[in-house]
């Protein structure tokens, strides 16, 4: 009997399961593995050489670099093969010898990650991470499992985040970075542990933040680093910012709900 023809852009060496949902437009690479209970969206490219498997789902237009592992079990020994999941969405890069992992039952069951966002080679995600949109990874960055990363955070190489750590919206960690406490929003730390050193005053003007914005991101800098207030003292502070800053409205609200969630455990980077 003759074998079925292979679609155009599925390199013949590729292994792909006969129950994978792949659109017509997708391509794959040569000898890469595709699972059962993987589906992936329009546009989206597969390098050679990388094992997508789970129950994953990729959305449109990604770039998925060569040498990938996406979909694998999660590294928690709780774990006992439940269907949990790994979904990305639209347009991300995810560069060469990534390791994203499935959720695990002890949480929501599904790592997930957002759109455009720029992950350089050999970054670890595990399982339950939740990250937003815009953000970049630098090489070697690694996540523990239940981490949240919000929008447009920037990670420098190496950076290793600790187990249920979250990360604010425009915060940025330099190189070698080891965040055992969450991080607010704008806040640019450095050292391990990972202590404030300034806000990202750079990226929030390349995003297109007013002048009177950033004024008010620097006075809350001032009002949580600065002051020697405690942190409640500092909330205040805060909060009292739109009366001189109307167009910090929106910025003050994150960075107050970031603060009044930030775990009693672990603190904020300080």
């Amino acid at each position: 009997m003759t074998a079925p023809p292979v679609p155009s852009g599925i390199h013949a060496t590729a292994l792909v399961d006969s129950r994978a949902q792949l659109d017509s437009s997708v391509t794959v690479g040569p000898y890469t593995v595709i699972g059962p209970h993987v589906s992936i969206g329009a546009g989206t490219t597969i390098g050679a050489h990388c094992v997508i498997e789970g129950h994953t789902t990729l959305g449109n237009d990604n770039r998925v670099a060569h040498f990938n592992a996406l979909g694998g079990v999660p590294q928690d020994k709780k774990y006992a093969g439940e269907p949990c999941e790994l979904v990305i969405g639209n347009r991300n890069t995810i560069r060469e010898f990534c390791t994203f992992n499935i959720g695990s039952p002890g949480d929501k069951g599904v790592t997930r990650m957002g759109d455009d966002n720029w992950i350089m080679a050999y970054v670890h995600v595990a399982h339950d991470c939740v990250i937003g949109d815009h953000t970049i990874f630098a090489n070697n960055t690694t996540l523990g499992g239940h981490v949240q990363i919000d929008d447009w955070v920037i990670l420098g190489g190496f950076t290793g985040v600790h187990q249920f750590v979250r990360l604010g919206a425009h915060s940025f960690t330099a190189i070698s970075a080891v965040l055992v406490a969450d991080l607010p929003p704008f806040v640019m730390c450095q050292g391990q542990p990972a202590v404030a050193r300034s806000m990202n005053f750079e990226g929030l003007r390349r995003r297109g933040f007013s002048a009177d914005r950033i004024s008010a991101v620097k006075a809350m800098h001032k009002a949580l680093y600065r002051d020697g207030l405690t942190l409640e003292q500092a909330k205040l502070r805060i909060a009292e910012l739109t009366q001189k800053h109307a167009e910090s409205a929106s910025d003050v609200r994150m960075m107050l709900a970031f603060l009044n969630q930030a775990s009693p455990h672990r603190g904020i980077v300080r």
